[in-house]
């Protein structure tokens, strides 16, 4: 089994698909209620739903890596993308920062390398 894609909602489809197109998605398919987009590296997609009204609560979280965590912050940062944690170090081996998209979705950009899948703490 394969991850594919998740799919998170969204107010303002037109909104949502700028700021993703601004984090670096390539947008693949559009509706005036859905929206995809691949990412730039590997081969997940990553889509947006139109609804009437956000769930209540904390939500969905969804993780982008990139191994050049810091200087993509930094380019994100100059388009205007603003964060509410830069990126650091974590307990679990990752360096992360985070973000909400303009739906108030959490994103959370990281870089674990070989501790995503294979931690010191791995079951085996």
């Amino acid at each position: 089994m394969n991850l594919n894609q998740i799919t998170v909602l969204v107010l303002d489809i037109e909104k949502a698909i700028f700021f993703y197109e601004t984090l670096g998605l390539q947008l693949i398919v559009k509706s005036p209620h859905y929206a995809r987009f691949i990412c730039p590296e590997g081969d997940s997609t990553f889509s947006i739903h139109k609804t009437e009204h956000l769930p209540i609560g904390e939500g969905v979280t969804v993780y982008f890596e990139t191994e050049d965590l810091d200087n993509y912050v930094a380019l994100l940062q100059e388009k205007g993308i603003s964060f509410e944690e830069l990126p650091n170090d974590k307990p679990w081996l990752w360096r992360e920062a985070r973000l909400k998209d303009v739906d108030g979705n959490l994103l959370i950009l990281y870089f674990a390398g070989k501790n995503r899948k294979n931690p010191p703490w791995r079951i085996v």
